[in-house]
């Protein structure tokens, strides 16, 4: 008689075992820090989000021939202006922006507005700054602190 034997034996199945492990050992940092590059591309599109928010806003000031301090209405709701761009508060730059409190935090005080990441391992290393302008420059939004991100 002879024996036919199907499926694999288990010296074979230890070897796929032990190579699938080498893979996940490798390639697991690889996908773990790419969770901290998504949160640091996200601040850093917030950012340009918030410098293309207060240049419209300006220009939006300037083509309706308003004074410098006038507020502006941008869908609805006043911004707040100083030197014809949005102040550094709750009714300037932050009334601009639609952000989802659960991904990014921005708090205001004394004219600067501090936006961060929520999720972030220590959020005092992934955020950046808008600083309201102060005549003749425009506002000044420093590049972002993503290392902690």
């Amino acid at each position: 008689m002879k024996k036919q034997t199907r499926g694999f034996t288990l010296i074979e199945l230890i070897v796929v075992i032990l190579i699938l492990g080498i893979l996940a050992a490798i390639a697991a940092p690889k996908f773990i820090d790419v969770t901290s590059q998504a949160r640091a591309a996200s601040l850093n599109g917030l950012r340009a989000a918030v410098s293309s928010a207060a240049t419209l806003t300006n220009a939006l000031q300037l083509a309706s021939n308003l004074a410098s301090n006038a507020s502006v209405t941008v869908e609805g709701v006043a911004i707040t202006m100083t030197n014809r761009y949005p102040t550094g508060d709750a009714a300037g730059i932050i009334a601009t922006l639609r952000t989802d409190p659960g991904v990014y935090t921005s708090a205001a005080a004394g004219g600067v507005v501090t936006f961060q990441v929520t999720s972030a391992s220590n959020l005092a290393t992934c955020q950046f700054t808008y600083t309201a302008a102060v005549s003749p420059n425009p506002p000044a939004i420093p590049a972002s602190t993503t290392t902690g991100c």
